[in-house]
Parts: C-alpha cells; structure tokens; sequence
C-alpha cells in the first residue's frame, strides 16, 4: 500500500449524507478521470477503496448505475465504463452542460456554492486524479487533468481557499502541485483526510530531528578534527623544545602545561585547563600552549 492509497482510503471514508456533496465530489471524478465525453465516461483506478466508493457516488449524485462495472474480487487497476446516451446526457446537465454541444469543458461554479461542495469537489479531484508520495522521502503532491481550462479554474479554486499551488503542464496533462508540507497537510485536513495530515506533520517531526542530529553529529566530529589537528601541532612544539634545550628549561608553568598536552594528546584546552593543579583559566591554557609554539619556532 502505498501514501496515496492510504489518503483515497481514508477519504472513501465520508458518508455520501448530503446530494450537494455527493454532486460536487463526482464532479470533480468526472474533470480528473480518464474519460469524459458526451460518447463515454471512463474512470480507472487502482485504489481499492475508491473502486468501492464509485457505485454509491454515482447513485447517490446521480441515481444512475455504470453500464461495466469490474469484478469486485479484482486486483490492480480497475474500470468503470457508461456509454449510454441517455445517462451520459442526464449528468452532462447536472452540471448545466448540454453533451452535444460541449467542445471544452469548465468548472460551473454554480454547481459549488457552499464551502462543503468545494471541499466535496477537490476529494473527487484527488480520488480520480491525484496523488502523493510518501512523506518520509519529500513532499509533492499533484493532482492531473487533461482538461486545460479545469486546470486554470481548479488554481482559482484553491487560491479561494487560501492555498497558493503551483501548476505545470506535462505532455498533454496539466498539472496543479504542492510542495510545501504545510499546504499538503491543510489541503487534506480540507478534503477530509486529517489522519493523513497528521501523518505528514509526524513526517516532518522525525525528519527534522534527524537532521538536526545529522547536524550536531557533523558539528561534533568538525569540532573532533579541530582539537586532534591543533593538539597535533602542539605536541610537534613541545617535542622540539625537548629535543632543543629541554623541557626542563622551561619555567615551571609552561613545564606543566607541556607535560600534560604529552600526557593528554586528545583533550581540549578546556580539558588540559581543568586537569591542571592548580586548575587554571582555558584562556591561561590557551597562553601558555601559544608560549610553548613560539619557543618552538624560535629554535
């Protein structure tokens, strides 16, 4: 199963209470399915649930039956056919369009007065022509239509209600598109998805704090390479002071702090400042490390 598959499903959910929704919802099944013409109306799905759904919808909104419906126990994609003039006719004008003199089809948004009939019409969009990928890798979700004018009237459509999509054409599709989690996640808590809005901000939670862990461990080990290059450079001062003139030359303060970057040759100069007796500053340490570098260099 996939992300897509468990939103259709959660969606297919809804009760079909209400004609108004029921209309809507098909409405937007018909400008987002494969086929619809004033000869056929052809609708494929691989979702389960959707396939499920599809008789009641067109009951419900219509009170009409597909004249090929496919065998309930079938897998993969499935098809819902209706060629029937008559039938065909009669949801042309449910929506106010006459079958036979239809050239291109529009959004008749007088069919979608209420805001429940919006969010009705964009479930039927996402059912028949949607999709998302999964979550965890990124966030996209598109909904596709060969319809050019029901492209540019769906934009208009979710920009009513508050959402800017973004739209690209793709052969001969056109298609509106989310790629912003935020968007994804009010656009199904609209349609009647919210458990899957709420598994795309979970989403979000986990990557984030893998990255922000990503980050410290990168900070860490940037931090790690630092101090074994710098106690490096030190310990090559102090063994040329001691192969020079000897450690015991130094004063006594120097001395110590030598002989524990030699004793200590990972830690920090916090570490080698605590580890001092007396424990001093690690700015007192980061002094005397900068003495012993330039005794070095003088010799």
């Amino acid at each position: 199963m996939t992300f897509s598959s468990d939103v259709k499903t959660e969606l297919c959910k809804d009760e079909l209470s209400k004609k108004c929704c029921a209309l809507a919802e098909a409405y937007g099944v018909l400008l987002y399915c494969n086929t619809f013409s004033a000869r056929q109306i052809r609708i494929i799905t691989s979702s389960d649930a959707f396939a499920a759904r599809l008789p009641h919808l067109f009951r419900r909104a219509f009170g009409l039956s597909f004249d090929v419906v496919p065998p309930e126990e079938m897998d993969g994609k499935r098809s819902f056919l209706m060629e029937d003039p008559e039938k065909i006719q009669a949801i042309f004008a449910a929506f106010g369009y006459d079958a036979e003199r239809s050239v291109n089809h529009h959004i008749n948004l007088a069919a979608l007065e209420n805001d429940c009939d919006k969010a009705a019409f964009l479930r039927g969009v996402f059912l028949a022509g949607g999709s998302i990928t999964d979550p965890s890798k990124r966030y996209h979700l598109e909904l596709v239509t060969n319809h050019a004018s029901v492209w540019r009237e769906t934009h208009s459509l979710l920009l009513e209600l508050g959402f800017e999509p973004k739209d690209t054409a793709r052969g001969a599709n056109f298609v509106t598109y989310f790629k912003q989690s935020a968007a994804i996640e009010d656009f199904f808590t609209t349609i009647g998805a919210p458990l899957a809005a709420m598994e795309i901000m979970q989403a979000k939670v986990e990557k984030d704090m893998a990255n922000a862990m990503n980050r410290l461990t990168n900070c860490d080990m940037h931090n790690a390479d630092k101090i074994t290059g710098a106690a490096a450079a030190q310990l090559a001062a102090i063994r040329a002071i001691e192969a020079g003139p000897g450690l015991d030359t130094l004063p006594p303060g120097l001395q110590d702090t030598a002989l524990l970057r030699i004793a200590n040759p990972e830690c920090s100069l916090s570490d080698l400042a605590a580890l001092s007796c007396p424990p001093v500053t690690k700015s007192c340490m980061g002094h005397r490390i900068r003495k012993l570098v330039e005794l070095s260099e003088k010799l």
